[in-house]
């Protein structure tokens, strides 16, 4: 059994909490959370020992992994030091998106988990559905031929307006992630901005692309959509054929190019995904996974260097916009 401790029990902390207690290869281990009566809550819900100190926690307790699910500024300013601690102490970790909201500290964490040599994953669950899985099988398989442009829209509905970045630095992770899956490394951006009435947070974007391999690329993000529609379209598009998924796991479709017959997986209603949660349990049992296979670090899918990757061209993406919508390039280092 894999040890799992918790970090950051609100929410989305719980939501980790529940899937590790229920998961058949991991033991929920201990949880921790620097507001004592959440922490104690947390623990008296799970049945496993409560802290506020997580280096207290990792010294009194046999914890395999580590999950930071800590919030703060922008959904990552709190992710830095748990993150770290875990690392130094030799733990595999699953952190939150995004990464960080500091592009400095997101580069030093991959850094760290690298000399240590220990696994860093990101929970960038989106790609994790077998609508993605299947779409990915037919663009390795090559039924898409030579990649010539995809499209991503993530649209929801987010009344936050905490800071200016928000909307891109806490959601679009998860749109830059899949557009990475299936796209490659991307090596420059141009990206324009709007407020909706009253908003202080850049709140819908549109961000154009330019790939490593020469394709291109386009982003529509919102947080001024409803929730009451689908929240997600990926288009992927080759000389050969395209492929649409719609709504994260609904369905994929594939259009050949040579032929009138479509190719379409959809959730089953009955044994298949029955809500967006499911994929926080897709993602964790890859982690989980590669965990008990062994992989090394440089293996693991979604990992901190891949996170790191999608921030690096989310930080590119605001410097576009605030150069006037100037194309701006892509570290090298994220490729």
């Amino acid at each position: 059994m894999i040890r799992v401790a918790v970090i950051g029990v609100n929410n989305i902390g719980n939501i980790h909490c529940r899937t590790y207690r229920q998961h058949p290869d991991t033991e929920l281990a201990a949880v921790c959370d620097l507001l004592p009566e959440r922490a104690e809550a947390a623990g008296k819900q799970h049945g496993v020992p409560a802290y506020t100190d997580l280096h207290e926690m990792l010294a009194k307790e046999q914890i395999d992994a580590v999950v930071v699910a800590t919030a703060g500024v922008e959904k990552g300013s709190h992710h830095f030091a748990p993150v770290m601690a875990a690392i130094e102490a030799g733990k595999d970790v699953l952190v939150e998106k995004p990464i960080s909201n500091r592009i400095e500290e997101a580069r030093h964490m991959v850094a760290f988990a690298r000399e240590k040599g220990v696994r860093l994953a990101c929970n960038l669950n989106h790609r994790f559905a077998p609508a993605a899985y299947r779409a990915k099988e037919l663009l390795t398989e090559g039924k898409l031929g030579t990649l010539l442009f995809l499209n991503m829209r993530l649209t929801i509905n987010n009344p936050q307006d905490d800071t200016e970045w928000l909307h891109m630095r806490a959601l679009h992770p998860h749109s830059i992630d899949v557009i990475r899956y299936f796209g490659g490394d991307i090596k420059r951006v141009q990206s324009f901005m709007t407020k909706a009435p009253g908003r202080l947070a850049w709140s819908t974007v549109s961000i154009n692309m330019e790939f490593a391999s020469g394709a291109v690329g386009h982003l529509t993000g919102s947080y001024d959509m409803s929730m009451k529609h689908p929240i997600e379209c990926c288009e992927v598009a080759g000389n050969k054929g395209r492929l649409i998924i719609d709504n994260v796991y609904e369905s994929m479709t594939y259009y050949p190019h040579h032929s009138n017959d479509l190719t379409v997986y959809r959730n089953p209603i009955f044994g298949g995904m029955q809500g967006f949660d499911d994929t926080f349990r897709q993602r964790i049992n890859r982690f989980v996974g590669q965990i008990k296979a062994g992989d090394a670090p440089e293996a693991i899918e979604a990992s901190g260097a891949e996170a790191l990757a999608a921030q690096e061209v989310i930080e590119a993406a605001i410097r576009s916009h605030q150069l006037g919508g100037a194309p701006v390039d892509v570290p090298c280092g994220s490729r």
